[in-house]
């Protein structure tokens, strides 16, 4: 489960957080009139067997340490000599999510990425514990949308996928998973939200918010409305503690059957790009650009030569209002929007342009090589978030995890490549290029008014 303590949540205090979730936690009367409320048990019987516990073993992926490799220091601290203790390197790890069965005859089942990241050995647990092998048909880390096979498929129950569009605030909702390794546990609440963003600016966010009980081990268990149907796919909680407090975030279901026919014809997502930056249209920016103040979409800030937006003529100070017709209102719905096509669709775009409307059709293109883990170009820049940076010249090194390799080296946000070893870095190809075959690398980078040298780690 991923708990995020960042932003408004690190201000209130703990007191304040327990009273805020107990106000909004849902419960249901116990009758209306002189009816009784009916129960939720049938509805709960019908699609617990869909639901399964995911465990995983796996192993933690860390970057060699170079004096490990030293000989005179693996003399001096006792060590076996060679070339360092893999065993060292990457300690082995127990971890527990759930997931939820979508086709019972091939044994398909939807989780969350992050509940197999790094797993070398996944064990899929019914509801009648019955234990089963499975493996990664593929993982998106940026929807954290996994699909996984069982190795020796028997015929499960799978669960009826619901339309994700139709739900609204106030909607009642059922979460079932494995919270704490407690067997399917079922919590009730309602809708708090919709399209919901939690930062991510590597992530497709477009969360369904509920005060339904979310906790570690939940990640990947089915989110329902009261007719049984898949609504969304528990992934994130907001909290102080670990625990719940009213605050759990699902990925909503139509964005995971996107994913999943993806994954299941590619073995990937193949994101779509259309080749523009983008801001969410404020008042202050609308009054900037001469568009109506109660106007909502994104504003056109650079359209890429060459790119499906400029084919389509799409231009700077255009605001994108819908995309096939469904209403954007913020930078990151039009991102999601296009970033969940598949390349290749042709997509409806409606405009305000000089305050106008207008429709413009975009092939959509195949994503820019950013998505590319920077670990697959060389693994010193493991941890490195980089983007291309056409008009500085470079590449853009966006953000770094700290205790990467990247930042070891160090790489800082901020930082722009323009040379890898001897030869210039105008892109994220070139640099690919630059870094193919090559055991060392020694970039070149700008930093703020200076220009330094950074070694990358050997490979």
């Amino acid at each position: 489960m991923r708990t995020h303590v960042r932003g408004l949540l690190t201000r209130p205090t703990l007191l304040t957080l327990i009273f805020a979730a107990a106000s909004v936690q849902a419960a249901l009367p116990a009758q209306v009139a002189d009816t009784p409320v009916p129960s939720l048990a049938p509805m709960v019987k019908k699609v617990s067997p869909s639901v399964v516990n995911i465990g995983v073993r796996g192993t933690v992926k860390r970057s060699p340490n170079p004096l490990l490799d030293d000989p005179s220091l693996r003399r001096f601290f006792d060590l076996p000599p060679g070339g360092g203790d893999q065993q060292e390197r990457q300690p082995q790890f127990r971890s527990a999510g759930s997931g939820v069965v979508v086709d019972g005859k091939a044994g398909l089942i939807i989780t969350n990425s992050h509940v197999i990241e790094n797993a070398t050995d996944i064990t899929v647990t019914t509801q009648d514990n019955h234990n089963f092998k499975a493996e990664v048909v593929g993982s998106d880390s940026g929807s954290d949308v996994a699909v996984l096979k069982l190795k020796n498929p028997t015929p499960l129950p799978a669960i009826t996928l619901g339309d994700s569009s139709n739900i609204e605030v106030g909607d009642f909702v059922v979460a079932i998973g494995n919270p704490f390794g407690l067997q399917h546990t079922v919590t009730s609440g309602i809708v708090s939200g919709l399209g919901r963003s939690l930062g991510n600016p590597d992530g497709y966010e477009d969360f369904i918010q509920t005060d339904a009980s979310i906790n570690p081990g939940n990640s990947g268990g089915a989110l329902v409305n009261l007719k049984g149907e898949l609504v969304g796919i528990n992934s994130a909680i907001l909290s102080q503690t670990g625990g719940s407090i009213g605050i759990g975030f699902a990925i909503p279901v139509n964005m995971v059957k996107g994913v999943m026919e993806q994954i299941l014809k590619f073995g990937e997502v193949k994101r779509g790009l259309l080749g523009v930056n983008i801001y969410t249209l404020t008042p202050d920016l609308a009054q900037a650009v001469g568009a109506p103040p109660d106007l909502q979409g994104a504003l056109i800030a650079q359209v890429q030569p060459g790119s499906a937006a400029d084919k389509a003529g799409i231009k700077i100070n255009d605001i994108v209002t819908t995309v096939n017709g469904k209403p954007v209102h913020s930078n990151a719905e039009l991102r999601n929007a296009i970033g969940l096509l598949r390349v290749g669709d042709k997509v409806e775009i409606g405009l305000v342009r000089d305050g106008k409307p207008r429709k413009v059709t975009a092939l959509i293109g195949e994503s820019a090589e950013t998505e590319t883990a920077a670990a697959d170009i060389h693994q010193g820049l493991e941890g490195a978030a980089l983007v291309d940076a056409p008009d500085a010249g470079g590449v853009t090194v966006r953000d770094v995890e700290p205790g990467s390799p990247a930042a070891q080296a160090p790489l800082r946000p901020n930082d722009l490549i323009v040379r890898a070893n001897r030869s210039p870095v105008t892109s994220l190809k070139d640099l690919r290029a630059a870094a193919q075959g090559a055991n060392s690398l020694v970039l070149t980078v700008r930093r703020g008014n200076n220009t330094i040298l950074v070694p990358m780690p050997a490979r």
